[in-house]
């Protein structure tokens, strides 16, 4: 049976839309026996990376709305590597509702869009669209539940990509389930980002019978998401999902560790460092008989196209749910693919569940 393309809608044109959009046409020639670095398959359940369309995007920007997603991608203010040359896709940007998407720091940097705001339902259906990948900024509560109710009611699956809890929230994760409508959320996991490095090291730590005393990871940048977040109050939700991504492998040990001793998230905005990010981490431990010893690691990455090898996967991983009518938050994608997950494993089960997930539910 011939299979058929996995048309995405995209809120949100930064950085990480950009790495998204050019690696579909960086790897659109990619055969099924190929090696793609930041996929988990090339042929992932039946669907390769060229199988995946954009059909439909939204933005607020002056400088994206109106434009073709291909032009879009590289307007300003992003400043991820450019390693693709996109051509003109046909799709052009649609506006769509500010409610709380532009914070105090970047007000100045987006000039929204006048144009007018087409019926989003409406321009889902007409799209053919069939997931939305959300990347709206960090602390856009009520624009993310916005998009949210939106999937909802257009049939539409979700991977939810930023801190904004759905598939952990009651209220939300029971509308998804009443609705049969598949999510995966929520926050993505970079492929090999500050937030797994540092639950790698972690499980390293505990499975050595090794104590996590006291422990930081602190993130500097020069995206608009780190020009975003020098808002404190927008920044909870990223801080707790980064937080209890690392202290819940903690808690799979069976151990704990004191609040006062975790301090994990963004810390300062560097502008020349444009799309890269910096991590210092550091764990105190003590070894046999007590004696003190700790880690530090510096981590430096493209912060975009560091986590779009791994959207891709989820995006996958949401059609095959909806190719078999499964429902809800995907708990073992999920807990792969994102930090804030309904269910939290270490990273080898998570990887473990996925692949069974895959293999249930392949094409």
């Amino acid at each position: 049976m011939k299979k058929n393309k996995i048309k995405i809608a995209v809120v949100g044109i930064g950085n990480c839309a950009s790495s998204l959009v050019q690696g579909l046409t960086y790897y659109k020639s990619a055969k099924e026996n190929d090696k793609i670095f930041g996929l988990m398959h090339t042929n992932f359940g039946g669907y390769t990376i060229a199988d995946i369309e954009v059909v439909v995007a939204f933005d607020v920007n002056t400088t994206k709305v109106g434009k073709d997603l291909a032009d879009a991608i590289y307007a300003h203010p992003n400043n991820t590597a450019v390693f693709a040359e996109v051509k003109k896709t046909g799709v052009i940007v649609q506006n769509a509702q500010v409610l709380d998407g532009i914070g105090e720091y970047v007000k100045d940097v987006i000039k929204i869009s006048d144009k007018k705001i087409a019926d989003p339902l409406k321009v889902l259906k007409d799209s053919g669209a069939t997931i939305l990948v959300n990347y709206l900024p960090v602390g856009s509560q009520k624009a993310v539940e916005y998009w949210a109710d939106i999937c909802l009611k257009a049939k539409v699956g979700m991977v939810n990509c930023m801190p904004v809890f759905i598939t952990t929230d009651k209220v939300w994760s029971k509308k998804f389930v009443d609705a049969n409508i598949p999510i995966v959320g929520d926050d993505i996991k970079a492929q090999v980002g500050a937030t797994i490095v540092h639950r790698v090291l972690t499980n390293l730590f505990l499975d050595r019978g090794m104590p996590i005393d006291r422990t930081y990871q602190l993130n500097v940048g020069g995206n608009t998401d780190f020009q975003n977040m020098l808002e404190r109050k927008r920044l909870k939700s990223k801080e707790i999902s980064k937080t209890q991504s690392v202290t819940s492998q903690i808690g799979l040990h069976g151990e704990s560790i004191k609040p006062e001793n975790v301090h994990i998230g963004p810390s300062d905005y560097v502008p020349w460092m444009k799309d890269n990010k910096v991590a210092f981490m550091r764990i105190e431990s003590r070894h046999f008989g007590d004696v003190p010893m700790h880690i530090e690691v510096r981590l430096s990455v493209e912060d975009s196209p560091n986590s779009a090898g791994v959207v891709i996967d989820a995006i996958r991983c949401c059609r095959l749910a909806l190719d078999n009518s499964i429902g809800g938050p995907l708990v073992e994608p999920s807990s792969y693919f994102m930090k804030s997950p309904p269910k939290q494993y270490t990273d080898t089960v998570a990887r473990e569940k996925v692949e069974e997930f895959i293999e249930r539910y392949r094409k």
